[in-house]
């Protein structure tokens, strides 16, 4: 199925005393709908992305179900403020969701009890850390998500090997002290092919991200991240939400290993989390087959939570 794309509309929210930019794509319906409160999907990107790296693809689909939907840029990213440029902070990135969950609310038209997050790949793990603190979010939708840093960095020992494991951490040491003399990042490749220093250099990593990334997209990010990746985990939280998940996972994800979830563990004793796998990579879900087969089954789970 092939979708032909629309301007979104420009919007922007404040976070932290600062403007972050996003697009708004407003449900496609028919005239009387617009006298209604329609549910709303907040959607943001994963590791070093923008909101026009194969985001848009699925915003459409369900704009097209009849819901609104926005995406945005976290601070320091894209089109949103922030210097110094190209910083991952995971406090500041949370932030921003909370941020941009409250401003959806908000909205004209958006009812406020219908909530939803979607993430994907890293912003897989922070709409579970979201939902958690915000116990208003009406459902959460992580696909390939990142919810264990301890896993991931086990991921990136195997493929990149135990020497670019100890030249990142340098690396992020480094970049670490210059925040604290200000003075410029140390920057290191979002992606790269193996065997180079990068944050993500599996085999699939830089084709994958490169065929979804947009012109001027901007392959680097400050090398102090690493420094908090092993400990963010939002794994910790999946069995305390009590608002529906739908979690995607690649059986075949090099990045991101899919973990063991336990059905049998729900919040409260409701049965809230629907799981699927796709015998795919970790990038495989923003085009072709398997963007169909995940966005089909996102839009059917957002009908049945919001029906």
């Amino acid at each position: 199925m092939t979708t032909e794309l629309t301007p979104p509309l420009e919007i922007s929210f404040d976070s932290g005393g600062e403007i972050c930019r996003a697009w708004h794509f407003p449900p496609q319906h028919d005239g009387m709908a617009k006298y209604l409160r329609i549910p709303c999907i907040v959607m943001g990107h994963g590791f070093g992305g923008t909101r026009d790296a194969g985001l848009p693809a699925y915003a459409q689909r369900f704009s097209a179900a009849g819901l609104h939907v926005i995406i945005f840029d976290y601070r320091h990213f894209g089109g949103s403020d922030g210097e110094p440029r190209q910083l991952i902070s995971i406090k500041k990135q949370l932030e921003d969701w909370r941020a941009a969950a409250a401003f959806a609310r908000d909205m004209e038209g958006v009812d406020p009890s219908r909530v939803a997050l979607w993430g994907s790949s890293f912003s897989g793990g922070h709409v579970v850390e979201t939902a958690f603190h915000d116990r208003r979010v009406a459902a959460v939708i992580a696909q390939c998500p990142v919810l264990d840093g301890i896993s991931v960095l086990r991921a990136y020992m195997r493929y990149a090997g135990n020497a670019s494991g100890v030249r990142l951490s340098i690396a992020a040491l480094r970049d670490k002290y210059h925040s604290l003399i200000k003075h410029s990042p140390v920057m290191l490749p979002i992606v790269a092919p193996p065997g180079t220093l990068a944050f993500l250099s599996s085999a699939d990593a830089e084709p994958g991200y490169r065929a979804i990334a947009p012109a001027g997209w901007r392959n680097e990010t400050a090398a102090r991240i690493a420094l908090e990746m092993p400990f963010y985990r939002p794994i910790r939280h999946i069995y305390d939400l009590s608002c529906p998940q739908l979690l995607q996972f690649c059986n075949r994800d090099l990045i991101a290993p899919p973990p063991q979830i336990d059905l049998t563990r729900q919040a409260r004793g409701r049965r809230n989390i629907v799981v699927r796998s796709y015998d795919c990579g970790h990038f495989d879900l923003y085009q072709g087959q398997w963007f169909e087969e995940v966005i089909d089954g996102q839009v059917a789970f957002l009908q049945n939570v919001f029906s």
